[in-house]
C-alpha cells in the first residue's frame, strides 16, 4: 500500500475550491482523529481498524462539523451524508469512508452548501453492509 501524502486526494481540502475549508472548532469531533484510521481485510472484506480514541466516541453523544450530501430531495434533509470536505462534483464522493458520517435526524436540517454543525448519537460501525464507517442518529442541527 502507497504510503498515505498528507493534503492530497480525496478526503482532502482542495485549495482550489471555490467552498472554504471547515473552521477549527473546540466543540466538535475533529476530522483528523476519524480518518486516522487503518485497514485489514477480513473474510475478503476491507473492514476498518479504530484508533483507541475513535471507539471512545462509539454510542456517546457527539458534535461533528461538515458538508451536506444529501441522499434525497428537497430543502429540508432528515437522512445525508456529512463530508470532511465539500463536494466537488453532484456524483462524485469527495472522499472515503473515513471522511464521512451517514446521519439520520430528529428533525429536519436546512440544506447548505456551507458548513452545518449536527449533534446526535455517534456510532463506529464494526461491519456496516454498505461500507460505512461512522453513523450519527438522532441529531439535530446545531448553530
Amino acid at each position: 500500500m502507497p504510503p498515505h501524502v498528507q493534503g492530497q486526494g480525496a478526503g482532502v481540502h482542495s485549495p482550489l475550491s471555490p467552498f472554504a475549508p471547515l473552521k477549527p472548532r473546540e466543540d466538535v469531533v475533529p476530522w483528523s482523529l476519524l480518518t486516522d484510521i487503518k485497514t485489514e481485510v477480513k473474510n475478503k472484506r476491507i473492514t476498518p481498524v479504530y484508533t483507541p480514541g475513535v471507539q471512545a466516541l462509539n454510542q456517546k453523544t457527539q458534535k461533528v462539523q461538515g458538508f451536506m450530501l444529501p441522499l434525497g430531495p428537497g430543502e429540508q434533509q432528515r437522512h445525508f451524508l456529512l463530508a470532511s470536505v465539500p463536494p466537488t462534483c453532484s456524483f462524485c464522493t469527495p472522499g472515503g469512508p473515513e471522511s464521512m458520517i451517514e446521519v439520520r435526524t430528529k428533525a429536519p436540517v436546512k440544506y447548505s452548501l456551507n458548513a452545518v454543525v449536527v449533534e446526535g448519537t455517534f456510532h463506529v460501525l464494526q461491519n456496516d453492509p454498505y461500507g460505512l464507517y461512522y453513523r450519527m442518529t438522532e441529531a439535530v442541527g446545531v448553530k
